[in-house]
């Protein structure tokens, strides 16, 4: 036991060292995209698609800030991501003050466009970031800056490729947004390449491994 308890202590101190090393997951990519306001003046049909600079699969988060200032009450701000491999996006828009609704809404194959989340009023907060979050295995989650408004909704296989945005309904609209931007930052990685992720699995295999023997040479003698 008490072989035990001295690695035990030992790896109390050897954790917080390895922490502290630099320690990084090579599969991290990060893209930041500023989009000015005039890009948002254009009716869906008409918004053109951007690639990422790179694409993101397996485990993503995007956040938004929107500081895009809206030039009426019916004004839109709309972004969509698009997979890479199917027709898949995901929508969130964001309208103007004073009610800020808010919506989310995806296309799958299956079931086509759905709008999953609705608010039309304090739908979001313009002094918080609205965040997305997405795993194979948990689904997409979505946080519009107070709370959680979606929750591990089973999309399929997702990987973030491409984005567009637009703001009006109709082509005759007056201007939805006149000043600003919205800055979005897409993050991914996977789990697996972070060699500290995983330190905690070969420690217990470890004392699991060092119990077995202790009790069976408690066992002999």
């Amino acid at each position: 036991m008490r072989y035990l308890i001295a690695l035990l202590i030992i790896s109390g101190f050897f954790i917080p060292a390895f922490a502290q090393d630099d320690v990084k997951n090579p599969s991290i990519i990060i893209n930041t995209i500023d989009i000015p306001y005039e890009d948002f003046n254009v009716v869906s049909r008409d918004a053109v698609a951007f690639d990422l600079e790179q694409s993101h699969a397996v485990s993503w988060n995007i956040t938004i800030d929107n500081n895009l200032q809206y030039a009426n009450p019916n004004g839109n701000a709309v972004l969509k991501i698009y997979d890479k491999n199917s027709d898949k996006f995901i929508e969130v828009g964001m309208g103007a003050p004073p009610d800020e609704k808010f919506w989310v809404a995806v296309n799958t194959e299956k079931e086509g466009y759905v709008v999953v989340q609705s608010d039309l009023e304090r739908g979001w907060y313009p002094a918080a970031k609205v965040a997305l979050s997405y795993t194979e295995r948990g689904g997409l989650t979505v946080n519009n800056g107070a709370r959680i408004t979606v929750s591990s909704l089973n999309i399929g296989s997702f990987e973030a490729a491409s984005y567009s945005v637009h703001g009006l309904e109709g082509s005759t609209d007056p201007a939805a947004v006149n000043a600003g931007s919205m800055t979005v930052e897409v993050l991914s990685g996977d789990p697996s390449q972070n060699v500290f992720a995983l330190f905690p699995f070969y420690l217990a295999a470890g004392i699991g491994t060092l119990v077995a023997v202790l009790y069976l040479t408690k066992r002999r003698s």
